[in-house]
């Protein structure tokens, strides 16, 4: 296989340089080093390479064949030897992120371009986190590494947590639900006259909203995109966070009620599992940490954007 895998070396070689001695100097070698691999192989395989009748020897069509399949091998190898170095000095071959739903995606775009920028090797898999279902990805094994887990992580040994801050979630329904011009501000008995939307299983009970929202008639959606859109259409009521709804309340489409008791902020975290971290995993900590559009997103004047 290496007298073949040295073939396609000098064989690319040869087309991007276009002649044996062009080749051999960017390869560090002589041209009649060069010229007895590539002989030697035609006469072990019984085949054909390069046409010598003229003055520059030329591609013959089984030759050409090698040169384009062989790239593709080249590239595969390349590639290979690239993530055996990094597996080597620390690097994972896969990482898995989980992802809450309260947190916006695409503050996550302008990371994952940085990465594979320098570390492809490392393949990316994100899975999807809900409440208080980000915590049990990380703690079950299903995510190296959590963003915009809510409420404070659990008491167990093996697990790095790092706060981002607050996210403000506010009380909104659509400008024709019953609600929107109720006297402020609502209470509880207020709002359990009317259907809420909720996420998942509902909000948690270490959640401040399912004091207001317990027992009452609700719809259950499976992200917060979909309780959006319900909420939109006046089908339900119940909290958003501010970054996903402040827009449609500038625009009028939902109004903000204030509420009593008070349920603005829930803390967030980024969390990982220590055991299973190698340099991805600590470059994307990092790297989140240091996001200033991440971190304005749970800064107190988060109500402005």
């Amino acid at each position: 296989m290496k007298p073949l895998l040295d073939v396609l070396v000098i064989l690319d070689a040869l087309d991007k340089e276009g002649s044996f001695a062009a080749a051999a100097g960017k390869l560090y070698k002589t041209p009649s080093a060069l010229s007895y691999t590539v002989h030697k192989l035609e006469s072990d395989l019984n085949i054909t390479l390069l046409d010598r009748s003229g003055h520059r020897a030329t591609f013959t069509p089984t030759g050409h064949l090698l040169l384009e399949r062989g790239r593709e091998v080249l590239h595969t190898v390349r590639q290979l030897e690239k993530q055996a170095v990094k597996l080597h000095q620390g690097w994972e071959n896969e990482l898995r992120i989980g992802v809450d739903d309260t947190f916006p995606f695409s503050l996550l775009a302008p990371l994952i371009e940085k990465f594979f920028a320098s570390h492809s090797v490392t393949r990316l898999k994100f899975v999807n986190g809900v409440l208080g279902g980000s915590w049990e990805a990380l703690t079950q094994g299903r995510a190296d590494i959590i963003v915009g887990a809510l409420r404070d992580p659990p008491g167990l040994s093996g697990f790095g947590y790092a706060p981002l801050g607050r996210l403000e979630s506010v009380f909104v329904v659509a400008a024709h639900h019953a609600l929107a011009q109720a006297q402020e501000p609502l209470t509880r008995r207020d709002i359990k006259r009317h259907r809420a939307v909720v996420v998942g299983d509902g909000y948690p009970a270490w959640s401040p909203a399912a004091q207001v929202l317990d027992e009452q008639d609700a719809i259950t959606v499976f992200d917060f995109k979909t309780k959006l859109e319900l909420q939109i259409s006046g089908l339900g009521c119940g909290y958003l966070p501010r970054y996903l709804v402040q827009r449609f309340i500038d625009a009028g489409a939902l109004v903000e009620k204030r509420v009593t008791p008070d349920v603005a902020t829930d803390s967030v975290w980024v969390g990982w599992n220590e055991h299973t971290e190698g340099l991805a995993s600590q470059w994307w900590r990092e790297n989140i940490l240091a996001s200033p559009e991440i971190m304005a997103l749970y800064a107190p004047q988060s109500h402005a954007l």
